[in-house]
């Protein structure tokens, strides 16, 4: 019989096994100890981890890291804290900034849910991404999302007044469901009518042009914070 005090916790991931290449492994081993912050359930000072005062924006599930890359690389004066889960992903993303010289973002290698409450401190963020995430599209498997109520309501409580929240998804059934729970959410308002239209600074992945070639669709959602 299930433990009735155990208590189910949405999830930022799924874990899945990838084959690291050369490359990853390589990026891991020479540039991880500089930019990979270990996780520890305690505050994260980004001054020191980031060696600056600068604005700073989470993002949450970077995949592969090319558009963490480009737009890390395009706003040099903000630095980026991105937090994935899976090692090929980092390891990617490591290589990218290897090769670009990009000095501006720092990983951590954990669930972004824990990441938020244990090391992240209220009012320390100007903005957070959150691009693609796993849709769970059968509907028996919605509430796992990670856009619900309360994960946005925590996220928040770390983004500072006129902060932002930008989203993006390609599945509209999502992008319905992100944008209900994101306006009704009293401390946040719309930038626009409905969806944005995608900011400059977002670029392209190949996923997406392949998708949009295909006639699929793409959703932007980016949300200010107003004062509580």
């Amino acid at each position: 019989m299930e433990n009735p005090n155990y208590m189910r916790r949405i999830r930022s991931f799924v874990l899945r096994q990838g084959h690291l290449s050369a490359g990853q492994e390589r990026a891991l081993a020479d540039f991880g100890p500089r930019f990979c912050i270990p996780y520890a359930a305690e505050a994260l000072d980004l001054t020191a981890a980031f060696g600056r005062e600068a604005p700073r924006v989470l993002e949450i599930g970077f995949g592969m890291g090319q558009a963490t890359a480009e737009i890390a690389a395009g706003r040099p004066d903000t630095d980026f804290l991105g937090v994935e889960v899976h090692t090929p992903g980092v390891g990617s993303l490591l290589k990218l900034i290897g090769e670009q010289g990009i000095g501006n973002i720092r990983i951590v290698q954990h669930d972004a849910v824990e990441v938020i409450e244990h090391m992240l401190t209220p009012d320390s963020l100007d903005g957070v991404h959150i691009y693609f995430p796993d849709p769970w599209h059968k509907k028996r498997h919605n509430k796992r999302r990670l856009v619900q109520p309360d994960f946005i309501k925590q996220l928040l409580s770390r983004v500072k007044v006129g902060g932002y929240l930008h989203l993006a998804t390609d599945w509209e059934d999502y992008a319905v469901q992100m944008l209900e729970v994101l306006s009704a959410e009293p401390l946040l308002e719309n930038t626009a009518d409905g969806y944005a239209p995608r900011p400059d600074y977002r670029p392209l992945t190949k996923f997406e042009n392949r998708g949009i070639k295909l006639g699929h669709g793409v959703w932007d959602l980016v949300f200010r914070r107003k004062a509580g």
